[in-house]
């Protein structure tokens, strides 16, 4: 397109195209900081500039959750040549949605000339300005600024039924940072670390919580008074419907503190004595139901060391994939199953069948297929961390005190909230993410096999499969009636939500790179 069309098309001559005219064409005005603005596709055009972020830039304009960001900052300057709050809030914004790890990387968009204007901001502020800005925040009153704005994100969500997942990561550490400490390290053993205890709302995939510590308190014991402190705080109609999460939260001080509170829990059992016992005495039973995936369930009661009641719990298993039970001949059990077997019990190798078994603990009523299914479920909050760790900057912005790691880890599921929140606004049924708001010309960080790349903590076993790995395969498969009533992903015709997880895109549909220039 040469630059005479370009003019005529952005000053017409005689009456101007009607709205529906510009849409067709794959463009619209624009309402960002910096005024009104143009945007149109421009398919001949091998990149674009901007991405989308002119649409989430108007997004934050309308509803002023940008502005009130920035102005309950508890940030202070005294110096009258330091940075305005506007750009150093608008840099620490630009830098986590370009998919930045490292204060270094800010550096890169300091030549973007369009979306610091679009944001309000007279410049982008340095590296140095950044770390010194997070650094003079009192450590209270940054983290209330916080907690406030990351509730406000996903208060509206809360009328609905919904699940607590609880899960921690680990995050290695290169340097001497505050409380870099070696703890349970599975990918990195004797790397010191921080760890990230995490609450989300299941399948929206929504942070409520993020806390830094250090990196020998993965134990869920360090978490849970964050955790109360945030359940306590939710009217009674706004709490979960129940709370998930792994073998370090089955723990009676966790399960004590939900019954306290009633709210119903599904956790696992650590491979405890009593409970290979208790797998050794219901193996040759005739109880077991189907419980989906090829598992199969059975219920009892047990009771610990340490509890002080018996509880429900409910006895999975299924065989093992490419592995043989040992035989009375004397045959050594092959396979990789075979190597992950450690109990020494015969009825683990029941009827020339090798098994894996899990146990979990529930004070829920439900049957079998029901309680395994909601475990199951779980295992899509591990795509929550391989998201906020390689694609979205948790892995990163590392500083040598622990305070603005912790201050960076809100910000970072702050802004991917936010663009949830635009998303959600738009048509349904597309899976659109964050990513597609990063400005284009900065890459985004992402490994070539991010799955491969997350490290948590929690003892995970992967015993299970989680519907979001499982594409459409569990269609028609049915719920119980009184789950249904605390369970998202039942739709009235009592079948399993094909996509549960399902994210929404409020932006118009792409036809090329565009351009932009103000209107007027």
């Amino acid at each position: 397109m040469s630059e005479e069309k370009v003019l005529v098309r952005a000053h017409p001559e005689g009456e101007q195209e009607s709205a529906a005219e510009q849409v067709s064409e794959g463009g619209g005005s624009v309402d960002t900081f910096a005024g009104k603005i143009q945007v149109k596709w421009v398919p001949e055009a091998a990149v674009s500039s901007l991405g989308q972020m002119p649409y989430f830039i108007e997004f934050l304009k309308t509803s002023g959750l940008f502005d009130k960001w920035v102005e309950e900052c508890p940030l202070e300057y005294r110096s009258p040549n330091a940075p305005r709050k506007r750009d150093v809030l608008g840099t620490v914004l630009l830098s986590v949605l370009s998919g930045h790890w490292r204060y270094a990387h800010i550096s890169a968009i300091r030549g973007d000339g369009v979306n610091p204007d679009l944001l309000g901001m007279e410049k982008v502020a340095s590296e140095d300005s950044v770390r010194r800005a997070l650094i003079g925040m009192k450590e209270e009153k940054s983290e209330g600024w916080m907690k406030r704005h990351l509730k406000a994100s996903y208060w509206p969500l809360l009328e609905e039924p919904w699940i607590l997942d609880m899960d921690s990561t680990v995050k290695p550490l290169y340097g001497h940072q505050q409380d870099a400490v070696v703890g349970y390290n599975p990918a990195k053993p004797g790397r010191p670390s921080h760890v990230y205890h995490s609450y989300f709302i299941a399948n929206l995939r929504m942070v409520l919580e993020v806390e830094v510590q250090a990196g020998n308190q993965t134990a869920s014991w360090y978490a849970q008074p964050d955790l109360w402190e945030l359940v306590d705080g939710l009217e009674e109609k706004r709490r979960p419907a129940f709370l998930r999460g792994d073998c370090a939260w089955g723990t009676e001080r966790a399960m004590v503190g939900a019954e306290e509170r009633k709210i119903p829990y599904v956790f696992k059992l650590k491979q405890s004595a009593k409970v290979k016992k208790l797998i050794g005495q219901l193996f040759g039973a005739d109880r077991w139901v189907g419980a989906g995936q090829g598992w199969e369930g059975v219920d009892a009661d047990l009771k610990l060391e340490g509890w002080s009641r018996t509880r429900r719990v409910v006895a999975l298993r299924r065989p093992k994939r490419q592995a043989k039970a040992e035989v009375e001949d004397g045959t050594t059990i092959t396979g990789k199953a075979a190597k992950q077997l450690v109990l020494d019990l015969p009825e683990a190798a029941h009827m020339g069948a090798l098994y894996e078994y899990a146990v979990l603990v529930t004070s829920m009523r439900d049957e079998v297929w029901t309680i395994a299914q909601h475990y199951r479920d779980r295992g899509d909050s591990e795509n929550n961390f391989d998201e906020l760790k390689n694609q979205w900057g948790w892995a990163g912005f590392t500083t040598h005190d622990r305070k603005r790691c912790q201050i960076m880890a809100r910000i970072v599921a702050l802004n991917l909230q936010l663009v949830d929140d635009l998303h959600a606004a738009g048509n349904p049924g597309q899976a659109c993410r964050g990513g597609d708001v990063a400005p284009a010309g900065v890459a985004r960080h992402r490994p070539a096999d991010a799955a491969q790349q997350s490290n948590h903590g929690g003892n995970h076993e992967p015993a299970f499969q989680s519907r979001s790995d499982r594409g459409r395969s569990d269609e028609g498969e049915h719920v119980s009636q009184v789950d249904q009533d605390s369970c998202g992903a039942v739709d009235p015709t009592r079948t399993v939500a094909s996509d549960p997880e399902c994210r929404v895109s409020g932006f118009p549909s792409r036809q090329g790179p565009w351009k932009h220039w103000p209107l007027g």
